[in-house]
């Protein structure tokens, strides 16, 4: 078996990045875990005490990107990888009944922050040729009413991807659709969001949640484990459903 890897990973607490985070830990890799939620991350430090680091905090607190590097430097010496996992959906309004201040807010988590951890992570990624996954949304490329602050920020980080990979040359850097999956985003869509709306949208997603639609986190939560751990340096640049043929190789 090949050395454990040591990744940094936001979102960490609950759905997709939860998945992720079993799956890297059950395979004896280091992760450096980042949310809001303190609790979740604290139960996954006490399943793998020694595998397991945890920052908690708002990642609209740009501070945090330099603090969970220096977090995987001082437990574990190295950084082979970065997931930026964490969104927000919020404003889910139309651009006629909102304000710039809440979009801001809403780049500042989904899009500034994964920036700020970009940035802090690249030094000791350009050492260990190192893989950054970003999670975006099929939000990126196509326009539902009242998403627009979420969509256009998913579509910023897939530019973001992409210029990395322009600049950095020695780290591989991929944006991942991981598609429309049973977590507690969906939820709130179903829960609160449906009232803002169009009603067209919001019958979807409860018809997939109703139908048995939506994903386990564990499907596109396992091929981006896998992925981070080895991602080819061909993909990089790229925006790639988490069942990409491109992908095949880290499927179940």
């Amino acid at each position: 078996m090949s050395s454990p890897k040591v990744i940094l990973l936001t979102g960490a607490s609950r759905g997709i990045g939860l998945a992720i985070a079993h799956h890297l830990l059950s395979h004896n890799h280091n992760l450096i875990l980042v949310a809001r939620s303190e609790a979740p991350l604290r139960e996954l430090e006490s399943q793998y005490p020694s595998n397991v680091a945890v920052l908690a905090g708002d990642l609209s607190d740009f501070s945090l990107g330099a603090k969970a590097v220096a977090l995987a430097i001082e437990n574990f010496q190295k950084l082979d990888g970065v997931i930026v996992n964490h969104a927000i959906l919020d404003p889910v309004k139309r651009i006629a009944d909102t304000d710039a201040d809440e979009w801001r807010r809403a780049y500042d988590v989904n899009l500034f922050s994964a920036v700020a951890m970009c940035k802090a992570a690249i030094p000791e990624l350009r050492k260990t040729k190192g893989t950054i996954l970003l999670t975006s949304s099929g939000a990126a490329t196509g326009a539902y009413p009242t998403w627009g602050a979420y969509g256009s920020s998913k579509a910023a980080m897939n530019h973001l991807g992409m210029t990395l990979a322009v600049e950095e040359k020695d780290i591989t850097t991929v944006s991942v659709r991981p598609g429309v999956v049973d977590t507690d985003m969906q939820r709130e869509i179903r829960e609160t969001h449906h009232v803002a709306m169009d009603e067209k949208d919001a019958a979807k997603f409860k018809e997939l949640k109703e139908t048995g639609g939506l994903l386990r986190p564990e499907q596109p939560g396992h091929v981006m484990a896998k992925l981070v751990l080895d991602a080819p340096k061909e993909l990089s640049g790229k925006f790639l459903n988490w069942n990409a043929e491109e992908l095949k190789a880290f499927q179940d």
